[in-house]
């Protein structure tokens, strides 16, 4: 039986519970300074440049560039709860950077504002509909000044699919297990998720999906979109430790750039 998934699962499932499943990758911070020094290895950044973190979750990307000296970054995401935390860790940490929640397909953001736009840590196929991952590139390209940098981090669809697990889990600490089935199907991976806890029986029991993108669909994309100067890397990941981290195991990073 196939796993049904919801459309609109991204709206509900970045919450806290995602932040204990997924904390292995989004809670690293030795492994989130791996990926910005790719990020500024890529990317021409330099302190002063405007940069936006589209899809941006709780800011861990942000609060690093920001640590750097990069002073004027901007965060964005649509789950209330991640940011929500961001403007709190923000306000601890006497941080003036800009966060705000929204929709990535159409933000309420001035044309020509940013010099670097990155969507980070597989953020993007979450909808069944390629157009709409379309809509993010496109709006991504509208935010960013003549001669801006895009740069998107994304699931290796070919090295997904050779490594393939229909079943996962893993535990956290004493009392968490995160059980995961997957279905490879068409371009898509549909995948239901099972959070249970030893002490207080089960915590979650969600479905999503992500479709897949190999590199040459990528460059595709961004060529579409109108980038120019396009960079595909694949062979990407910051984990140093083997395991199954699921889409963030086998990542590939598109680059443009704004005529």
């Amino acid at each position: 039986m196939s796993i049904q998934v919801n459309p609109d699962w991204w709206k509900t499932m970045f919450d806290e519970v995602y932040l204990l499943t997924d904390a292995r990758s989004v809670c690293d911070q030795d492994l989130t300074r791996r990926e910005v020094d790719l990020i500024c290895e890529l990317l021409p950044i330099r302190p002063g440049h405007r940069i936006l973190d589209l899809c941006g979750g709780h800011g861990r990307h942000s609060f690093e560039l920001y640590d750097r000296g990069f002073l004027k970054c901007t965060l964005v995401d649509y789950s209330r709860h991640l940011i929500e935390r961001a403007k709190v860790q923000a306000a601890e940490n006497s941080c003036s950077m800009e966060i705000m929640r929204s929709d990535a397909r159409e933000i309420g953001l001035r044309s020509n504002s940013f010099d670097h736009v990155c969507i980070l840590g597989n953020s993007i196929g979450y909808q069944k509909r390629k157009e709409a991952d379309r809509q993010i590139f496109n709006e991504a390209k509208r935010l960013l000044c003549s001669g801006g940098w895009f740069l998107v981090d994304v699931t290796d669809g070919a090295a997904v699919r050779k490594s393939f697990r229909p079943l996962a889990w893993h535990e956290i600490e004493d009392d968490i297990v995160v059980c995961r089935e997957r279905q490879l199907i068409g371009n898509s991976i549909h995948a239901r998720e099972m959070v249970l806890s030893k002490s207080k029986g089960l915590i979650r029991d969600n479905t999503y999906s992500i479709r897949l993108y190999d590199a040459h669909d990528l460059e595709k994309s961004l060529e579409q979109t109108g980038f120019r100067h396009i960079k595909v890397i694949t062979g990407q990941t910051p984990h140093r430790e083997r395991g199954d981290y699921g889409f963030m195991n086998h990542r590939m990073i598109g680059i443009g750039k704004k005529i």
